[in-house]
């Protein structure tokens, strides 16, 4: 494993993250697909003994039950709190009814104190914000977010899922008030979903900022074939569909992605990660385990270095779909 600063930070993180969203009680939250607490447990132990350092979860994960197996694993793998770094994400639906979600001062104090008694920890290194939220004023979120570092809760903040223009404004708002300011994205980067490098890359690139791309593998599209399946794209239909659209340029690109790994003699996986690891800026990809060979070969893809040859081949037929202009 390789390990590399976290954007200006002086912290130390793998240059791959556990996204552990793949992890929980599968019949709680919207995750039926998640891996219950024995069946996750080996790919945790997994990721430790392969010198992964940087786990990924968030408050809306299976009903919080993702939270509560990664602070039970850590506990009993017996891992040193100072030498990993756990994140955490708020603003998603946490419950029904009032203050259940969002960005409100209300609810980053709220659960930011029920993270950490999930997790067992008295702190997190990494707090996000998973959505934006235009009910609440950036100010108050983020002067609640500044509290909470201050109050030693957080040691980072970061952001996921924001427009980039919100990303400015959020900085440079918390940067004028003295506050603490984001360190970090969580983007949405695959071969099939490369909308972030029109802005958000060149920014955080510019200012310092950690990338740590979710989906690098476009939950799988670009393991398999077009037309081949997976239990997961069954039972997650909802967020599969953002890769049914212009399926012509997606299907040549997962065709090429083949040509270039039996040409290369790796796993699809291996050159589909290795093209999201070489992007100029990315810091950590967040690559989920359900299967013992997943980890291996993303450890694997950090030593595939893609000619620009192969590159230019593999980016050539992509579309770039309509951003909304609101999420």
């Amino acid at each position: 494993m390789k390990y590399v600063k976290f954007g200006r930070t002086g912290m130390d993180v793998s240059a791959l993250c556990l996204g552990c969203m793949t992890y929980g009680t599968p019949d709680r939250g919207q995750h039926a697909w998640t891996l219950d607490e024995e069946t996750s447990r080996p790919f945790i132990k997994q990721a430790v003994d392969l010198g992964f350092n940087f786990f990924d979860a968030a408050n809306s994960y299976s009903d919080g039950t993702t939270e509560e197996i990664l602070g039970r694993a850590i506990k009993d793998l017996g891992l040193r709190r100072d030498e990993i770094v756990v994140t955490s994400k708020l603003s998603n639906p946490v419950r029904k009814g009032p203050n259940g979600a969002g960005l409100s001062r209300k609810a980053v104090f709220g659960e930011i104190d029920l993270t950490l008694k999930r997790l067992g920890t008295d702190y997190v290194d990494l707090y996000q914000i998973h959505r934006a939220d235009s009910t609440t004023p950036i100010e108050e979120t983020l002067e609640a977010l500044n509290d909470i570092v201050r109050a030693g809760k957080v040691r980072y903040i970061g952001a996921s899922n924001i427009f980039t223009w919100q990303f400015v404004q959020m900085i440079y708002t918390s940067r004028a008030n003295g506050w603490a300011s984001f360190v970090s994205m969580q983007n949405h980067l695959n071969l099939l979903a490369r909308e972030e490098e029109y802005e958000m890359l060149p920014f955080c690139r510019d200012q310092g900022i950690a990338v740590i791309p979710y989906s690098p593998l476009a939950r799988g599209r670009l393991t398999r074939d077009w037309d081949e399946s997976s239990e997961r794209q069954e039972a997650d239909g909802a967020a599969m569909k953002r890769y049914d659209n212009r399926i012509d340029a997606k299907r040549q690109i997962i065709e090429r992605v083949a040509a270039i790994a039996k040409a290369r003699g790796v796993p699809r996986a291996q050159v589909a990660m290795a093209w999201v690891i070489q992007k100029p800026g990315i810091t950590s990809p967040i690559v989920g385990a359900s299967k013992p060979h997943h980890l291996p070969d993303a450890i694997a893809a950090l030593s595939l270095n893609l000619t620009a040859e192969e590159i230019a081949l593999l980016e050539e037929p992509y579309a770039p779909k309509l951003v909304p202009v609101f999420r």
